[in-house]
């Protein structure tokens, strides 16, 4: 599991926010003394992930609780398979349920998308990298879950690459004014990021590879033949990212012009997660 330091943090807003001042529902018609065991089945196949996660809420709501893990993150799981079982308090068991799943559900979901488009890349050499469009507070997980899947991670934030996109070309006067700032700033501060840029036809590329001080450029919005001659002319000079309305049905015409990463928004914000459910055992 990655290590999330406000993981425990994450999981107790969630708890609150689905708790509030009791689980009515349970608290009604569950003896406090009932014991039992509950299992958690996939009810169809895709890549798991989330497991320690969900482990985890089981433990914030009932450290009592004995949870053990059948199948782990990144693992391939088929319609059926028991995923993990719970035992101890019965309240307990039902008050972590819907928060359990709520995660494991959303991230199995982008872990077996991932994957999926991931396999459609094969033969070529390009990477399929996640975005910065995820769910507030839930960011880590969700790139988390792209790499359970196969996928690369680009950035995390702001704060670990500088990526000069449009309306800072334009805010900044220019695409060469943008790169010298940007060079200037990271000097002075003493920081060590890598740069990438964004273009958004051949002229602006040109102007590009003619000013230099990048490490990667990102042909936003090329179609497929653009794309290809535009990665002709960097020949290797710097690395490519194609990105912008990518769909799984171009997916592989755009890795086939050599590119180096595709990036895909719909991996973190398009999902449609898994159909997990927890049945008393």
């Amino acid at each position: 599991m990655t290590n999330i330091d406000n993981l425990d943090e994450l999981i107790k807003m969630a708890l609150r926010e689905d708790i509030g001042d009791g689980d009515h529902s349970t608290l009604a018609c569950i003896p406090p003394d009932a014991v039992g065991t509950a299992k958690m089945v996939a009810k169809q196949e895709g890549i798991l992930c989330g497991a320690e996660v969900g482990e985890r809420v089981f433990m914030l709501v009932d450290n009592s609780l004995k949870v053990s893990l059948l199948k782990h993150d990144g693992e391939e799981v088929k319609k059926g398979d028991v995923l993990m079982t719970v035992e101890g308090h019965s309240g307990s068991i039902l008050t972590a349920e819907r928060t359990a799943l709520n995660f494991m559900q959303r991230l199995s979901g982008i872990a077996t998308e991932t994957h999926r488009m991931v396999g459609m890349l094969q033969g070529t050499h390009t990477k399929l990298l996640d975005t910065r469009k995820t769910t507030p507070n839930m960011r880590l997980l969700e790139k988390y879950a792209v790499k359970c899947g196969g996928g690369t991670n680009h950035r995390i934030g702001l704060y670990d690459m500088v990526m000069l996109k449009d309306n800072h070309i334009d805010f900044a006067g220019g695409i060469e004014a943008a790169i010298d700032r940007t060079r200037d700033y990271l000097k002075t501060k003493g920081k060590d990021l890598r740069i990438e840029i964004e273009v958004r036809n051949l002229d602006e590329l040109q102007r590009v590879l003619d000013h230099g001080g990048v490490d990667r450029i990102m042909l936003d919005n090329f179609d497929t033949g653009t794309l290809r001659e535009a990665v002709k002319r960097i020949d290797g000079k710097y690395e490519t990212e194609a990105s912008g309305g990518i769909t799984e049905q171009t997916l592989r015409a755009y890795a086939e012009t050599g590119v180096d990463f595709i990036s895909v928004g719909a991996l973190t914000h398009h999902i449609k997660s898994m159909d997990i459910s927890l049945v008393k055992k």
